[in-house]
């Protein structure tokens, strides 16, 4: 179980920080410069929006582009499966990846380059997916590799997932701070060490990459097949608690979140503390949030346990004026906390603890 680790921050900012953009000003800029007349574009640019759905006639065309910003480690691996997961998340099949690879000039070896495309070609190998092309570059002024993704897919225009719906049950598989768990291990293990991690506890946490792994294109497909989905979404940067948020913004419904559904692996709670941060607020691939009518949460679970991913009903949807909320083991409502930034940043600033 997940317990709320609550902050508070005071003063503004002249400069955005590092991660995603905030929401509101996504939605500010989104307004101003997105959108076109091009009426084949089902899904276009949105806060919560996975990836774009262009129409195709009877297949649509699902397009997304995410870089790796914060591992430096396994980097081409992360860049795959993380825009996979979001084609996945549209109810898509990842099918052509293209990446754009950067490498500063003082690390650029025809070495490292060639350990990146491998790691590439391997993650897309493991989905079934073909590395379709892409762009090499030596660059001035960054001090680590750079790798943005661009994956495409396909799904039957008949199988668009339409959106979460108030009396949605919300499920989850797997736990939270899965891909964090991997960072932590693999970023900071000298730090660990000294606070008494042994090496064999950091390998053990450096392989969540793998397993449980920060794919959920499994996670999707076994649920499609399973039961009526209306909603699924790859919680990323800000965590499970940010997944949420887009996820009731694109669908313009409120949330009731419980508190003691959320689960969170002994390794990933202890490597949380070790750095002080909120285990509801760190990067997340690897889990798979899905919004499902009632009737159809009990098919759904028990076909992702045959497959070995375990999946818990978190919460409930309600309509927009229900507004976002956890209610705690005690069952009071408080307001679902929001980071501004993904918890996980702190590994690379001073850190504070909760």
């Amino acid at each position: 179980m997940w317990v709320p680790c609550v902050t508070t921050m005071a003063g503004a900012e002249q400069y955005l920080p590092a991660g995603k953009l905030p929401h509101h000003v996504l939605q500010r800029l989104l307004t101003r410069h997105a959108g076109g007349a091009d009426r084949r574009l089902l899904v276009g640019a949105g806060v919560g929006e996975d990836a774009a759905v262009i129409d195709f006639g009877e297949t649509c065309l699902v397009a997304k582009t995410d870089p790796i910003t914060f591992a430096t480690d396994r980097i081409g691996w992360y860049a795959v499966h993380v825009n996979a997961n979001d084609i996945a998340a549209m109810g898509a099949t990842p099918r052509w990846f293209l990446s754009t690879v950067i490498v500063p000039e003082a690390l650029a070896t025809e070495a490292l380059f060639d350990d990146i495309l491998g790691q590439i070609h391997q993650a897309c190998e493991s989905l079934g997916v073909t590395v379709a092309g892409g762009h090499s570059e030596i660059s001035q002024g960054m001090d680590r590799p750079l790798v943005i993704g661009q994956m495409l897919g396909e799904v039957p225009r008949d199988r668009i997932i339409p959106g979460l719906q108030p009396g949605d049950d919300v499920l989850l598989t797997k736990t939270l701070a899965i891909e964090a768990t991997a960072i932590m291990a693999r970023e900071r293990a000298d730090d660990l060490r000294q606070q008494g991690w042994s090496q064999a506890q950091l390998d053990r946490c450096a392989a969540y990459l793998t397993d449980p792994g920060i794919s959920v294109v499994t996670d999707a497909r076994v649920a499609l097949a399973a039961g009526e989905i209306h909603a699924l979404h790859d919680p990323t940067e800000g965590g499970v608690a940010t997944g949420l948020l887009e996820l009731a913004t694109a669908a313009d419904v409120g949330l009731e979140i419980f508190a003691e559904h959320l689960q969170v692996h002994d390794d990933s709670r202890r490597l949380c503390a070790s750095f002080g941060l909120d285990p509801f607020g760190v990067i997340s691939s690897g889990a798979l949030l899905i919004g499902c009518p009632p009737g159809a949460t009990a098919a759904i679970t028990a076909a992702l346990a045959d497959a070995g991913i375990n999946c818990t009903c978190i919460g409930k949807a309600h309509s927009a004026d229900f507004g976002l909320h956890l209610r705690t083991a005690q069952g009071t409502l408080i307001d679902l906390p929001r980071f501004a930034v993904d918890e996980i940043t702190r590994l690379f600033r001073t850190s504070r603890s909760c």
